[in-house]
């Protein structure tokens, strides 16, 4: 059958089982969309600026688990898709960007919207290609498809010239098969050595600890990382990503670890005599100082990733292999255990940090953040799924509201892209539309991206917006009063009324100023089924703690002091 690239292309992306795109369209990439019009069950998302359509695919591909699709014109259009994919790479998120490019002659000729895109996109894909006929597309995206979600998940790019979207070739179906890579190898199981020397650490450490990070969820091994810590008795820590990646509200579980991390979680790694590290990477906002970093402790380390093996911290056993493969490995060789010392020790520090919680002891009129996600947690049954911005709020999200199943917390960890949020809560709400979805974002990442309210409103998309508004970039600020001497360049802020402009978009909208409304704000955003913002305006000037400085040592915290404590 004969066939334009283009239709190839859409043909080939339904084989692969794609239902949505979030795009943008333009010169380069108009014979695609074009084709669009024979192939309805492909929904296109129409997206305000291609940065968003990025992170909903971005969003959509960690809510469910599959590979998010965008697609953009050539030049700028590809261009704007670049912080989209760099935040997708740095979390492992796996998706394919579809770009136009200008036709085949033209390629080197500085002709209109021309970008070497797959040049530029070299550092932040797992693998990008440039298509040079319609005969190729078939085995590209079988490829990129693999390569997006297989092993480490990333992002991949396909750039496909205009002229070749309109090239006609033979189309003899979709390929089957197992796909021949050479050089590309996936891990899955591990080598029963390593397993051994893992085992023998773990048998014998009397204060173990668990470190989770996101390739729990990704690999699907949530249920075995359970069942590690109950029967071994290990108390476990988790990434900001990791969250979900056992239920919060469970006895072994301390929370998240690190920069704005529970203190316990910290104390925990600080003194343990054992770290199993999980399908994590020992970032620096999770180590702190490396010298100093737990000092007294045999290390295990399990990732897909060879390369994550000893980058950062240097371990006694480096596991490569598919993480619930290995934890079936290693489960029925352990014996039941329990640390009930090791365990007193960190109820210890569970209670000091009770005690500094600003919720146990704040009686201030102004709302402040902390009330705000912990309420939403309260009213929302602690079920929704949440996708938080990056700043102040997205660290007491991580605090205040516990998750308790995997993928219901997303966020941009690694990049710390701000911008990120709204347009991910979209796309996730598209992946899994019979859940509650909130976006919590902060007036200064909100404005990044909010654009993309035309399209909630146009595709009128049942997400809820939580704008936290201190009138401030609040992290900036606060490390401007920590460590810069309260010299607040820059970060006060000048807002718009966001309920007027919500109302400019034909968005329904509150105004929440007092705690007591916070559950009346929930009942309002679930009783009106499409897009709804609700801006909380916050005290200006409330800090997250505890707080680890930049290259500090990691129990070197600085903590909310007592009640009746004075402020070091």
């Amino acid at each position: 059958m004969q066939l334009t690239g283009s239709e190839i292309l859409l043909e080939c992306l339904i084989a692969e089982g794609v239902e949505v795109m979030f795009g943008y369209p333009g010169g380069a990439i108009l014979p695609t969309y074009d084709a669009m019009t024979k192939y309805p069950q492909l929904r296109h998302v129409l997206v305000r600026h291609e940065q968003g359509a990025s992170h909903m695919a971005d969003g959509y591909s960690r809510a469910s688990g599959k590979v998010g699709v965008c697609i953009a014109t050539s030049g700028p259009g590809a261009t704007n898709l670049v912080t989209g994919l760099a935040t997708a790479m740095m979390d492992s998120v796996g998706i394919v960007a579809i770009t136009g490019q200008v036709s085949r002659g033209s390629i080197g000729t500085d002709a209109f919207q021309e970008t070497d895109v797959t040049g530029v996109t070299l550092p932040v894909t797992k693998h990008n290609y440039l298509v040079m006929s319609a005969a190729e597309i078939p085995l590209v995206v079988q490829e990129a498809f693999h390569l997006a979600r297989s092993g480490r998940p990333g992002p991949v790019l396909i750039d496909i010239p205009k002229d070749v979207q309109t090239e006609k070739a033979e189309f003899k179906g979709y390929p089957v098969g197992k796909l021949k890579m050479p050089g590309y190898q996936v891990p899955d199981a591990a080598d029963t050595r390593d397993i051994a020397e893992a085992l023998d650490l773990i048998k014998r450490a009397k204060r173990p600890l668990i470190l989770a990070g996101h390739g729990v969820v990704m690999s699907g091994a949530t249920a075995q990382l359970r069942e590690l810590a109950e029967l071994a008795g290990i108390p476990v820590t988790l990434t900001l990503l990791g969250k979900g990646a056992i239920p919060e509200e469970h006895p072994l579980c301390l929370g998240m670890m690190g920069m704005h991390g529970h203190a316990v979680c910290n104390f925990a790694i600080q003194d343990a005599d054992l770290l199993i590290a999980l399908g994590m990477r020992f970032d620096d906002r999770v180590t702190g100082n490396l010298k100093t970093y737990s000092p007294n402790s045999k290390k295990i380390h399990v990732d897909i990733d060879p390369s994550e093996l000893n980058k950062n911290v240097k371990v006694d056993v480096g596991i490569t292999g598919d993480l619930r493969t290995v934890l079936t490995q290693i489960i029925p060789e352990l014996p039941r255990q329990s640390h009930p010392e090791w365990m007193q020790m960190i109820r210890d520090w569970q209670e000091d940090g009770n005690e500094r919680d600003i919720l146990t002891h704040y009686t201030g009129e102004k709302l402040i953040g902390a009330q705000v996600i912990n309420d939403l947690w309260r009213f929302t049954e602690g079920n929704a799924i949440t996708v938080s911005d990056v700043g102040q709020h997205q660290m007491l999200e991580a605090q205040y509201y516990p998750h308790q199943r995997p993928s219901t917390m997303l966020t941009s960890g690694g990049l710390g892209t701000m911008g990120f949020g709204f347009p991910a809560a979209i796309g996730a709400k598209f992946a899994r539309p019979d859940e509650e979805v909130w976006a919590i974002v902060g007036d200064g990442g909100f404005q990044m991206t909010l654009a993309e309210l035309a399209t909630a409103r146009q595709e009128n998309v049942d997400v809820n917006i939580a704008i936290l508004n201190n009138g401030f970039l609040g992290m900036v600020r606060q490390w401007q009063e920590i460590f810069y001497d309260q010299r607040y360049h820059a970060t006060p802020m000048v807002n718009p009324d966001f309920c007027k402009l919500a109302e400019a978009y034909d968005i329904p909208s509150m105004r929440v100023t007092r705690r007591d409304q916070i559950e009346e704000s929930v009942a309002f955003a679930r009783s009106i089924k499409g897009p709804v913002l609700i801006e909380y305006a916050i005290l200006k000037e409330e800090m997250v703690y505890p707080m680890v400085p930049a290259g500090a040592d990691l129990n070197k915290m600085i903590r909310r002091p007592k009640p009746g404590e004075s402020k070091s």
